[in-house]
């Protein structure tokens, strides 16, 4: 009982620090968004070639780079988040088997919304399951998966969802250069990621695949 308790405090910690980092991403996006919504991929310089006047280009670079070492750190936090997540059901499987059966209603909550890993709940609706990843995108930047379950994304959720690809699509567009908050299900974990829809080298604003699932898809 006493490596569950340290492990669950060590996944609490890391969900803490899950918080502060998006907390600073967000601070860091709210400077793009002050300087013209320029966000990570538009323009510094003006039609005819010259450092445009109207943003402050030392700020957005500045913020830019900023927002791009805590995406990467983001990145790794999770993957340390989902492994030692793993290495708690295994100890509280060996602990005490009856506690795997209720898992699901198990939460390891850092104090903030949405502030980490979180055992999927029952009955919660799948809007699109991702099939395939480019590889260097803005999708694998983000950190998405080929299997992954979109179970939000950025505004949609199960409860204004229309079933249409095309829903999605529009939140896509609008959100050009900015940060859309994702939760996931991978596995038997639900995970927040944030995805930057941008141009890339290669098509669309994603870089990835997605359909809608098989009816029924509740988990």
């Amino acid at each position: 009982m006493a490596a569950e308790i340290t492990t669950k405090a060590r996944l609490e910690r890391l969900m803490a620090a899950k918080a502060d980092l998006e907390a600073q991403i967000n601070k860091n996006g709210q400077i793009l968004a002050a300087n013209d919504n320029v966000g990570m991929t538009g323009s510094l310089v003006d039609a005819e070639g010259f450092p445009r006047n109207d943003i402050d280009i030392y700020q957005v670079r500045q913020a830019r780079q900023t927002i791009i070492c805590l995406q990467n750190d983001h990145k790794e936090l999770m993957n340390q988040i989902q492994t030692l997540l793993n290495q708690y059901h295994a100890e509280i499987a060996t602990t005490d088997p009856e506690l795997v059966n209720r898992a699901s209603a198990l939460e390891l909550n850092s104090g903030r919304e949405g502030g980490g890993a979180l055992i999927m709940p029952l009955n919660t609706r799948a809007l699109v399951v991702v099939n395939l990843v480019s590889p260097n995108s803005p999708a694998e930047e983000a950190g998405l998966r080929v299997g992954d379950k979109i179970m939000r994304f950025g505004s949609i959720n199960e409860n204004n969802f229309k079933d249409s690809l095309a829903q999605i699509g529009e939140v896509v567009r609008d959100m050009q250069n900015q940060n859309v908050q994702l939760k996931i299900k991978r596995g038997e974990l639900l995970l927040d990621l944030i995805l930057v829809p941008k141009a890339w080298s290669g098509r669309g604003l994603l870089g990835c695949n997605i359909v809608l699932p098989p009816e029924p898809m509740e988990y």
